[in-house]
């Protein structure tokens, strides 16, 4: 571990991830940027000059420089990146106004995946009221008003206003705009077939010509009878896109484990690495022609890569196999940990955004514990057998990469399936041949000449495919759901892992000291949150259309006045860890929290209450009352309305609460009220 820290390309790496944490939290003029960077660069420059006297003193300045320069770049590069630090961007220029009016011109970039009212893409701007622009929206498209499904480079003249991206509105949720906003997707547009025009496509990029490609190869293998989930599975496979996989398939690989056989990434990769040097290994016979069939390597790899629509998974795959592939031509197969390093500190110099995705870090975090782990596990069972020790090999891989991901993946997705191994001994021995032949399907495909019975049997071995995750993810009582897991929790497993792996690696006893710190870390986090969660008291007015939900928390429990739960309260219940109180249900018009009283006024309008003044007044299912005289009467601390009432009643007591100088919350607006003690 200490000996591959020492690794400079791993300091570096480290560096420019601090610098890019610094730049994305924190907000910093850029021309600082510039001057800090100019400064240290000539520090730089100095102290490497006084290094080469063998000043020992200087030689330290110099690795600091470089580390601080690195962090400089990692700051730099996320701050120039980001299209809202540019003066050119659509929202920093005088034409660009919210919720009103615009002209604008778009240019489709990516076909995204569609709901039920709604083709969704992702749009580039180039014009805004005539004035040339940058900038990337999301495009939601009304389906019944389109004849024509829009593609990759169609340019389009729409006369709609920008909305802002919906905000988190429920404690715990997904947070949707948060996402988008790593994709640098700041705003949206709603368009119907009234409120735009197609227009001449000016140039093709090479989205556009890898949506070609991809188009063409789609039609070929309808013509051959593929269809349904057998279609959209080898678009998933073989051509990266995730469009058209169906819900239910969809949450059947998750539930099984295996989800990331539907994304193009190492995995697929190294199967059609493997097939190109088969094929190109004669060229070596030839004068420069291992030289030859590295560049046809390396070029029909990032071929592939822009076919599959350079998705983050792929280019980082593609990547990495490129160093690898060089690494080969040169014969020096340099270590697995360098070319993963290297390739993480390239794509994150280039593309920062990368580090905030999750695939990002689960991919990386895999193949670093497939490296690390794998061998460790192996050698706990040999066989000379060659099926079984080809099955353990593949099992101890699936062990390890699990051990890795388990506490990210839990983190994010609060779920564990049991029989991930189980999917991945059925499909991953096979899915090579799969690739493979997935790829020669396509090849005939595209030039009219693949037999009909191939395509049969290829569809039969897809079905049989998806057959086998489908059975696995019906054992519903293997998957663990609903795990409670914070961050620091996350942290504190991850470092009593490492360190009782570095122990069970060699022995040593200082590596057992820092074993027990890390397991008293953890122990130290779960009290300190246990004691967090038992002191914690919340009253809570949920932002849900469909129903009216109110939560009064008390310490490690919570009572709802439904028995109902729905994607809100299981949100809440999972990331506070939480339990929900069934034996208690609250009172559908006072609720009394933290010596205030709550009044609730649902359709019924009713809230002449005596004995008792509230203090806080929730207006849900659109009551029919006079606002103003029920201000004057109970004359209440807050207003909140819930999303449950009709918007024309909320915009008109909002206009008399400020009238009456009463605060007014607004649920819709401002997301889920919450009151803590």
């Amino acid at each position: 571990m200490i000996k591959f820290l020492r690794f400079v390309p791993v300091q570096l790496t480290f560096f420019l991830i601090t610098g890019i944490l610094i730049g994305n939290y924190f907000e910093i003029n850029t021309q600082e940027i510039v001057v800090l960077n100019c400064a240290v660069i000539l520090l730089l420059l100095f102290s490497y000059f006084f290094a080469n006297k063998n000043l020992k003193y200087f030689n330290l300045f110099f690795k600091g420089f470089v580390f601080l320069a690195t962090v400089l770049i990692g700051v730099a590069t996320i701050s120039f990146q980001n299209n809202l630090n540019n003066n050119r961007h659509y929202s920093n220029t005088l034409q660009f106004k919210t919720d009103s009016l615009s002209q604008t011109v778009l240019k489709i970039r990516k076909v995204l995946k569609s709901n039920v009212n709604y083709a969704k893409y992702e749009a580039v701007v180039l014009e805004i009221n005539n004035e040339k622009v940058i900038g990337k929206i999301l495009l939601n498209c009304k389906k019944d008003s389109l004849n024509n499904t829009l593609k990759v480079d169609d340019e389009l003249l729409v006369k709609s206003e920008f909305r802002e991206i919906p905000k988190l509105l429920n404690p715990y949720g997904f947070n949707y705009k948060k996402y988008l906003v790593n994709q640098q997707i700041h705003h949206q547009i709603y368009v119907s077939s009234s409120s735009f025009l197609k227009l001449p496509t000016e140039s093709k990029t090479i989205y556009g010509i890898a949506a070609t490609i991809r188009n063409s190869i789609n039609a070929s293998l309808i013509k051959n009878g593929f269809k349904n989930n057998e279609l959209a599975l080898i678009n998933a496979l073989l051509l990266g896109q995730r469009q058209t996989v169906s819900d239910d398939l969809l949450d059947d690989y998750k539930d099984a484990g295996a989800v990331h056989i539907l994304a193009v990434s190492g995995l697929h990769i190294g199967v059609i690495l493997l097939l190109l040097l088969f094929l190109f290994k004669s060229l070596h016979q030839f004068k420069n022609g291992k030289l030859i069939a590295t560049s046809l390597i390396v070029s029909l790899l990032w071929f592939y890569a822009v076919i599959a629509g350079l998705s983050p998974s792929v280019v980082r795959a593609v990547a990495m196999f490129t160093a690898l592939s060089v690494g080969l031509h040169l014969n020096k197969p340099s270590n697995i940990y360098n070319n993963l390093v290297i390739s993480m500190f390239f794509l994150l110099l280039f593309h920062p955004f990368y580090l905030f995705e999750i695939g990002f870090q689960l991919s990386y975090l895999a193949v670093f514990s497939i490296v690390w782990i794998q061998p460790k596990l192996e050698n706990l069972l040999i066989s000379e057998i060659w099926f079984f020790k080809k099955a353990w090999q593949l099992f101890t891989v699936s062990i390890a990469a699990q051990l890795g991901i388990l506490p990210l993946s839990l983190f994010y997705f609060h779920q564990f399936p049991g029989l991930f191994f189980v999917a991945n001994m059925l499909i991953i021995p096979f899915l090579g041949f799969i690739l493979i032949s997935g790829i020669v399907i396509i090849i005939l495909s595209l030039f009219k000449i693949l037999p009909q019975f191939l395509a049969d049997f290829y569809t039969i071995i897809l079905k049989g495919m998806n057959g086998i995750i489908t059975w696995v993810s019906t054992m519903d009582y293997f998957i663990i759901r609903n795990i409670t897991l914070s961050f620091m929790m996350m942290i504190s497993i991850y470092l009593c892992l490492l360190f009782v792996l570095k122990w069970l690696e060699k022995r040593y006893y200082y590596r057992l000291v820092l074993t027990f710190i890390a397991v008293i870390f953890l122990q130290f986090t779960l009290i300190l949150e246990k004691y967090h969660r038992q002191k914690s008291n919340e009253f809570i007015v949920f932002n849900n259309y469909k129903e009216s939900i109110i939560g009064l928390r008390k310490g490690d429990s919570i009572v709802f006045n439904s028995l109902k739960l729905n994607s809100a309260t299981k949100s809440y219940l999972v990331g506070t860890g939480v339990n929900k109180n069934d034996s208690l249900e609250l009172n559908h018009f006072l609720i009394s929290f933290k010596n205030l009283n709550i009044l609730v006024v649902d359709s019924l309008g009713l809230y002449n209450f005596k004995s008792i003044k509230p203090n806080i007044v929730v207006l849900q299912q659109s009551p029919k009352i006079n606002l103003e005289r029920l201000i004057n009467k109970v004359k209440p601390e807050i207003i909140i309305a819930d999303a449950t009432n009709y918007k024309s009643y909320i915009n008109k007591w909002e206009t008399t609460c400020i009238k009456n100088k009463t605060p007014f919350y607004n649920t819709m607006q401002k997301g889920a009220y919450i009151l803590k003690e």
